[in-house]
Formats: C-alpha cells, sequence, structure tokens
C-alpha cells in the first residue's frame, strides 16, 4: 500500500537554499481492485461517496449536504483504509461529539470487524487531553491535572473578581459568565483580550485592565492548582506541538490518515492542529457543510471549510448532493434559501425520493394562535398514527417556545425540550464530584472548598482558612489541630475526613467509592434541597453509571468530555406508550430528522436576529441556521409566524424572515388560519385553512 517516511536529523540552522532536493514521487494507487474487498463498496455507495471512501492519499475535502450520508461515508471510509492494510491505530478519526465517534466506529466494526474499534476516535478535546496527559511533563503540568467544566471555570473566575481590585469608576463590571466568555473566545479565535473586548464588549472597554489582570491570575491559578479548563487542552495541545518539532513529527507519523467531522464547525486552534498533526503527509480528510456552519458563537468559523483548499495544497474536492432524508419539494425550497447566502460552496440538493406535500408558510393572527395552530396539527398527526416523537417543533432561542409549552399541557401532549442542564452540571452531582476530585487532585482548592461549604459550621472564610492549611501539609487529608473551629464544625470534618482517607486508602472500585460518597452526602442533601427526592433518584441513577467506569480519571474525564444530557431533576414522566413530542432550538436539533417539523416565530428579528442585523457575516450564519432548520423534516415542513406581537409597550404588527419574503409561492404553500366559526372561503382560489 501507499505510505510515507519522515527522516530528519536535529541539526543547527542553515539556508534551505543550498540544500540539495530529491523529489519523492507519490505512491501509485493501490493494485487491488474493490472486488478484492469484503465489501462491496461500489455496490453499496453512490458515486459521489465511492469516490470518497476510496481516496488515498494527500488532503480531501467533501462537501456533505444535509441528509447525504455523512457518517456513511465516514464509516465506509475506515473499513476500507483498514481492509487496505492501514494499522487501526494509524487512523486518526476527529468529531465534535463522542457520541459520533462511537457510532461510526461501531458501524465500521459491524461493517468489518473488531479492527475498526481500534482506531483513534473522539472528540478534539478527548484526544487532546490523551496527549497532554501523556506529555505532561513538558508543559509542566503533573499527570494528574483535572479539568474545570465551564460551571467551575466560572466559580474560579468569580472569587478572582472578587479578589482584584476594580477601580471605582462607576460604570458596570462584567459578571463572571462574561469574563469566562471573553477569556475563552480570545483562546479559541487565537485573539488578544483587548481585540475580544473591543469587537464584541466594547462597553467593558474601560475596564480592560482588570479584565487583563483577572485573566492573569486565572491561569496562574490553574497551573497552580493544576487544572485545566477546556479551552487549555487545545491551547496547551498546539502549544506542545508548536514547540517541539521532534515531537510534532512522532505524533504526526502515527497518525498517517487524520478524519475530521463537521469541519465547518472548527475554530482556529482546531484548524491549526489538524495542520500540525498532519504534517509530512497532508492525508486529511475534512468532512462537513459549509451550509451547516451555525456555532460561530462557540468560536467556529465557517471559513476553515471554505479556506481548506487554500490550506493544503491539491486538495480534491468531493461533493455529496444526494439527499437521503426530505422529499424533492421540502429540498427545494432548502435550495432556494441557501442561494441567498453570500459565501458558500455551490451543490444543489436532490433526491429520487418523491415530491411530497409543499413545505407550509402560516401566518398566524398572533402567538396564542400559532400555538393552537401547532397544537391541533400535531393531535392530526397523532390520529395519522404518527408517533409524537416523529415530530418536531423547532425555534431559534428558547423562550419562543413558551407560549407553545402553555398550550401543549393545556392539550396534554407530553413533549421534552432540548437544550437542559447536563447531568454532570446540576449541584448535588457536582457535589458528589468535588469529592472524587480532592482525592484524584489534593491540589484542586476549587472543589475543597466545594465540599467544605457543605460542612455545619463551617462557611466560607473557615473553608478559606482550612484550604490555605491544608496546603501546606503533606497529608492532605488529617484535619486535626485546624485551630479556630467550633465544635460542630470539627465534628463535621472528621466526618470528612474519614471519608476521604477510607476512600484513598482502601481498594474500592469506582462504584463502590461513588456509593461511600453518596451514602455520606445523603443527609447533607436532604437538608440542602426541597426537592431532594428527585435529586436522591439521580445520585442512586449515578451510582449505577460509575458501574461502567474503571477509575476515577476516566469517570472524570468523560463527563467533563462527553457530559449526560439529563436527570431527574427536569424530565417528567409522560405516557408509557409512546415518545414525547420534540421542542428544541434549531443549534440543538443539528444533526437530527424527524417526520415532521415546525419552524415556529420566523419573525424578523429572530430569524435572523436582530442583533445580527449591521453584520453580513452574521447575517449569512442566520440564514444557514433556517437552512439547518429546513432540512430536519423528511416528509413535512411548517414554517409559522404570528402577524401580532406583544411586547411591554403595546401590540405591534412584525414581518416574517426576510430569508422567506420573496420565496415563491410554489415553493413555499401560503397557509391562513381561520375560526370554526367564519363562513369558509373557496379552497379552490384562496390559501389553505384550519378550523379548530
Amino acid at each position: 500500500m501507499g505510505g510515507f517516511c519522515i527522516f530528519h536529523k536535529i541539526a543547527a540552522p542553515f539556508d534551505s537554499r543550498f540544500m540539495k532536493k530529491f523529489v519523492l514521487k507519490r505512491d501509485a494507487p493501490s493494485e487491488s481492485q474493490p472486488e478484492n474487498y469484503q465489501i462491496a463498496y461500489e455496490e453499496l455507495l453512490n458515486e459521489q461517496q465511492y469516490e470518497a471512501v476510496m481516496h488515498q492519499n494527500g488532503p480531501s475535502l467533501v462537501i456533505a449536504g444535509a441528509g447525504s450520508g455523512k457518517t456513511r461515508t465516514l464509516t465506509y471510509r475506515v473499513a476500507r483504509l483498514i481492509e487496505h492494510g492501514v494499522p487501526p491505530q494509524h487512523i486518526l478519526l476527529l468529531t465534535f461529539t463522542r457520541r459520533a465517534a462511537r457510532e461510526m466506529m461501531e458501524r465500521a466494526t459491524s461493517l468489518l470487524d473488531e479492527r475498526c474499534a481500534k482506531i483513534n476516535g473522539g472528540t478534539f478535546h478527548f484526544y487532546c487531553n490523551r496527549l497532554l496527559h501523556q506529555y505532561a511533563e513538558a508543559i509542566g503540568y503533573p499527570q494528574n491535572f483535572t479539568l474545570l467544566d465551564a460551571s467551575d471555570a466560572t466559580d474560579v473566575i468569580d472569587i478572582l473578581r472578587n479578589d482584584t481590585d476594580i477601580p471605582k469608576q462607576g460604570k458596570r463590571f462584567p459578571r463572571k459568565g462574561t469574563i469566562y466568555s471573553i477569556i475563552s473566545t480570545a483562546a479559541n479565535k487565537q485573539q488578544s483580550l483587548h481585540q475580544v473586548v473591543d469587537e464584541q464588549f466594547s462597553q467593558f472597554m474601560h475596564h480592560i485592565d482588570s479584565i487583563e489582570e483577572i485573566a492573569r491570575r486565572y491561569r496562574m491559578y490553574k497551573q497552580q492548582n493544576h487544572v485545566m479548563d477546556f479551552d487549555d487542552l487545545l491551547v496547551e495541545t498546539c502549544n506542545l506541538l508548536r514547540e517541539n518539532r521532534e515531537l510534532r513529527l512522532k505524533i504526526a507519523s502515527s497518525n498517517r490518515y487524520i478524519l475530521v467531522d463537521e469541519y465547518q464547525d472548527t475554530n482556529a486552534l482546531q484548524a491549526e492542529l489538524i495542520h500540525l498533526l498532519s504534517e509530512g503527509h497532508n492525508n486529511v480528510m475534512a468532512v462537513g457543510d459549509d451550509a451547516q456552519s451555525i456555532y460561530a458563537f462557540r468560536g467556529a468559523d465557517h471559513r476553515n471549510i471554505l479556506n481548506f483548499p487554500n490550506e493544503f495544497d491539491n486538495t480534491r474536492i468531493i461533493k455529496l448532493e444526494e439527499n437521503y432524508r426530505s422529499t424533492k419539494n421540502i429540498l427545494n425550497l432548502a435550495n432556494a434559501v441557501i442561494r441567498q447566502a453570500k459565501e458558500k460552496f455551490d451543490k444543489h440538493l436532490f433526491t429520487s425520493r418523491e415530491e411530497g406535500e409543499f413545505p407550509g408558510l402560516v401566518r398566524a393572527p398572533d402567538e396564542r394562535d400559532q400555538s393552537r395552530f401547532i397544537a391541533q396539527m400535531i393531535l392530526n398527526k397523532r390520529e395519522q398514527e404518527i408517533d409524537l416523537g416523529d415530530i418536531a417543533v423547532l425555534f431559534r432561542n428558547g423562550r419562543d417556545s413558551y407560549d407553545l409549552e402553555l398550550e401543549l399541557n393545556r392539550k396534554k401532549i407530553p413533549f421534552v425540550k432540548y437544550g437542559g442542564q447536563k447531568f454532570a452540571e446540576a449541584a448535588h452531582i457536582k457535589d458528589v464530584l468535588s469529592h472524587v476530585k480532592v482525592i484524584v487532585n489534593p491540589s484542586d482548592t476549587l472543589s475543597w472548598n466545594r465540599i467544605l461549604l457543605l460542612l455545619e459550621g463551617i462557611g466560607p472564610k473557615s473553608a478559606r482558612d482550612i484550604v490555605e492549611t491544608l496546603s501546606q501539609r503533606e497529608e492532605k487529608f488529617e484535619f486535626g489541630g485546624i485551630k479556630g473551629l467550633s465544635e460542630k464544625a470539627k465534628t463535621s470534618l472528621m466526618g470528612l475526613g474519614s471519608l476521604l482517607m477510607d476512600l484513598k486508602q482502601k481498594d474500592f472500585t469506582v462504584s463502590e467509592a461513588i456509593n461511600h460518597i453518596v451514602n455520606y452526602y445523603k443527609p447533607i442533601c436532604e437538608k440542602r434541597f426541597d426537592d431532594h427526592p428527585k435529586r436522591l433518584k439521580d445520585l442512586e441513577a449515578f451510582v449505577s453509571l460509575s458501574q461502567n467506569f474503571r477509575s476515577f480519571d476516566h469517570m472524570l474525564e468523560d463527563l467533563a468530555l462527553d457530559p449526560i444530557e439529563a436527570s431527574a431533576m427536569e424530565t417528567e414522566p409522560g405516557q408509557k406508550d409512546e415518545n414525547p413530542l420534540v421542542l428544541s432550538t434549531v443549534h440543538s436539533a443539528k444533526g437530527l430528522q424527524w417526520q415532521t417539523v415546525f419552524l415556529i416565530q420566523c419573525l424578523d428579528g429572530i430569524i435572523p436576529s436582530g442583533f445580527s442585523l449591521e453584520d453580513e457575516d452574521q447575517i449569512d450564519e442566520e440564514l444557514r441556521l433556517l437552512y439547518v432548520a429546513c432540512t430536519r423534516a423528511c416528509d413535512e415542513l411548517f414554517i409559522t409566524y404570528p402577524l401580532l406581537q406583544q411586547s411591554a409597550r403595546g401590540d405591534y404588527f412584525s414581518n416574517p424572515s426576510r430569508f422567506i419574503q420573496n420565496i415563491d409561492d410554489k415553493l413555499l404553500e401560503p397557509w391562513e388560519l381561520v375560526e370554526e366559526s367564519q363562513q369558509q372561503l373557496s379552497e379552490s382560489d384562496q390559501p389553505k385553512q384550519l378550523g379548530n
């Protein structure tokens, strides 16, 4: 098979103009013919998918339109590379969720064999976390460093914010979440704090010196406490590879084929990482769709995918345009929407599916009638034996569905809303995990502070004094001799110390250890939370869940990098005989599909957001958001908007999104809602109508 070699010698600087050069010809294509493979790739894939799967060496960009079989293509490519003789440990598959990586590896394994499960697969953060633990000493960290999730990070910043001498200027200072967002944005976009504040938070520009001081203290805190936040995983990996050429070439040579899913969602750091990880061979296949780049608020830059052919010489561009999800009429609308984008790869989705119903544009008199329409249509679909779980209502912002939620409750229609709190972010789960973190990393002062404040008789000052005393002791779990504490506090501390010493010294499994912590924590939970019965159910589930982990390190890493979506705190039991209706923001719906989709509140000022109107790039992203919403529908699509909106200053007339105002009626069929008591208009020459 084709391959490559890297020869290098560490030497003094030299002038490359006087070096002799030998040009290595690209290896000839393999003599293996498709029929020699175990899998009949040519029969199982369409022409463009087959081209991508069979691509051998060099960079390639696969523009995968919505519903075009992107996951299928990546899965078959993994299997084909292994069939071709590439050792699985030399294949790196980078995704944006570990769930996606696991799904592709499982599918490839079912196609071929167990070798497919041995590739390096996971998120950018997961892969970087593993590299940094392996080479921790090279960046000045111990191997047992732990991770701060976003909530932990903002708590640290809040402490530093309160300890910083902020000049009294009579002007509002940014909150902890805003400061964290500024620091994170600067890291992911590879910009200075000054530039980020100037461009995105100009109202705080007069506080730039204080913000920079907090950021400096935040960096010091993380180093002193042997912790990193998610952004550090990318930043430190880039630094490690940039500054150590020998190590960079070693890691690049071990990743002989790199596959990157959802490349349109990469940020500046991730794009640089791909360059560093592929040095010497450039065997990178980037797969994505510029038309589905909707995460700029997280630092994603759609220009990474647009510029890929310029960044990697001799890139082979392959377009997947055959859609297997939606009807022809839905695709006609989606194509018309995305044609309005200023920057894009030209492509045209097509399908062999039937034309189907025209997408409907439903104008409701007001938001209340919009909700009534959707609830009644859902009940109609249910009567047609369409499962509620096959129907989704999408919206731009979480607040856009509040009125609809009331109507669904009135109609007793069970639903689940995507975008809630993550399991590991719930206070009671974080309390338990903080006990684990101090065992793994006794230098983690934030976790120490959290578990100490759970104890009776210990307040913020006492907790800080205890942490300071422990930092000077070799044995971190010995609380004897700490002065200035009440008897109640001393008793509480003795109980905590006994628990931590047991967990440290005894050979518990992870599940047994979590069970001990939960038993210790239950009475605390019952005193702290009025809704403790639900929280205790979560804790029972956590004990069961912990059986899946082989070590504390493994558990903390998994929960930080791939958080569980829901907890008992936010779910209510629905009917046992069917799945609930799905309510979701468009951002949370990306990658999913339903038989019937409603997109509500499609108003100018919402889609596109009123905050984006002065920025052409942001307008384009809002357009892509509408495109993503449309392409979630398989059979039926309804776009709705209320004619009359309410505000604190009174009612006002609204306008439908500018993105649909000029769409031809032949692509987006107008509907009108009329009350049952009104005289019915002729259907032959009037818009569609709906009664009660």
